[in-house]
């Protein structure tokens, strides 16, 4: 997993690859197991199913812009707006759970896939909390 430090932010590559962030790798990962429940969502749930998949997708998208920006405090403000998105997936888990859309073992793997990715955007916003104190 790539947690940088203000110092070690300041000395990486300008090339480096938003591919090879831990965080980045597990949003994806959640935007592609979410995607087949997403397209199983009922006509009636079109927004539902509009809001999950953007949410997912912007995870995985500012992940990747902030790699890109220069500078801890940029690259944490792209991280925050991915948590963001996080906590929107998460609603939206807790919404199709109560309206029974899926069984719970149909949600087993995304929700495994989003706790996974949680983890890694949590720990990576508090690398970056620290290095910018």
């Amino acid at each position: 997993m790539i947690l940088m430090t203000r110092s070690a932010r300041s000395s990486l590559p300008s090339n480096m690859i938003f591919k090879d962030l831990k965080a980045y790798q597990h949003a994806r990962r959640l935007a592609v197991v979410s995607r087949p429940l997403i397209n199983r969502l009922p006509t009636v749930e079109r927004d539902l199913a509009d809001q999950w998949r953007r949410a997912c997708n912007s995870i995985v998208l500012n992940l990747a812009e902030g790699v890109s920006r220069r500078g801890a405090k940029e690259f944490r403000r792209f991280t925050d707006v991915a948590r963001g998105s996080l906590v929107e997936v998460e609603a939206v888990l807790d919404l199709v759970r109560h309206l029974d859309l899926f069984k719970p073992a149909e949600l087993d793997e995304v929700i495994k896939a989003h706790d996974e990715c949680a983890r890694t955007v949590f720990g990576l916003l508090r690398k970056l909390s620290s290095a910018a104190a």
